[in-house]
């Protein structure tokens, strides 16, 4: 029996619990979810959070919202959260890989078939492969759609079976439910058109899309027959949960 091919996309509030440190904790949670699944899925990685571990170490010169500096940031901090992937991994059992990507990358076809080749000779050497954007050659992530849009493209170009969005909140909210303090999840929408008038336009403290960019990742996928279902990663188990149909997430078909 094939396995199914999962593209986790993890953003800078799931990995640091929404504190200004990402969380060892955290990421032990997802190696162990994924450790208990291995044997009937594949999972694929596409990580944030490199620019927040810097920011445990230090402190810049002109330290803020330039995009030169979150360049230089992300590549101080991409070791160390390579470091801690690969530190709690490895005392599951599990093998990581580093793989820095761009948009340019997606536009040129030679780029494209080096990327789906290397990925899927990872994968089948039991190695996951966890994606960045290659920020230092390119900030569009930085500035736009921590990492949604780069999740959807890669989702989208390795054939994967299901793009799993973590995120901090129990999926979409009906703009209702929100307005009157009770928020409400959408369970589950045939396609993306009648998402955009519901989600809020607001972001997390690291997070840099806001739900704007995941409907805009869910629209990319869609149209490679790809479901994404949106989750909160800063719930234990979220993973394992939504596979098996606990808990409240947002299902995209």
């Amino acid at each position: 029996m094939s396995k199914k091919r999962i593209l986790l996309k993890i953003g800078s509030n799931t990995l640091t619990k929404e504190t200004d440190q990402i969380s060892r904790g955290k990421i032990e949670d997802i190696g162990r979810q994924i450790a208990l699944l291995k044997e009937g899925y594949e999972f694929i990685i596409v990580s944030s959070g490199a620019i927040a571990a810097a920011k445990q170490f230090v402190k810049l010169e002109h330290n803020g919202q330039d995009i030169s500096v979150k360049q230089a940031l992300a590549a101080i901090g991409q070791p160390h959260l390579m470091r801690m992937f690969q530190e709690s991994f490895r005392e599951l059992g599990l093998f990581t890989s580093q793989c820095l990507l761009s948009y340019s990358d997606f536009e040129n076809p030679k780029s494209k078939g080096n990327i789906k080749n290397t990925i899927n000779i990872l994968v089948a050497n039991n190695f996951i492969p966890i994606i960045n954007e290659n920020d230092t050659v390119a900030a569009d992530e930085i500035q736009f759609g921590d990492n949604d849009k780069l999740a959807a493209l890669t989702a989208t170009l390795l054939e994967a079976d299901l793009l799993l969005i973590a995120t901090n909140t129990d999926g979409i909210y009906t703009k209702a439910s929100l307005e009157n303090g009770r928020p409400k999840t959408i369970a589950e929408v045939q396609g993306v058109a009648d998402l955009s008038r519901e989600i809020s336009m607001t972001k997390s403290s690291h997070g840099t899309g806001g739900m704007q960019s995941k409907i805009e990742a869910a629209t990319i996928a869609s149209e490679a027959n790809i479901e994404t279902w949106i989750v909160n990663g800063l719930k234990d188990n979220f993973i394992t949960d939504a596979l098996n149909g606990i808990g409240n997430h947002t299902k995209i078909k």
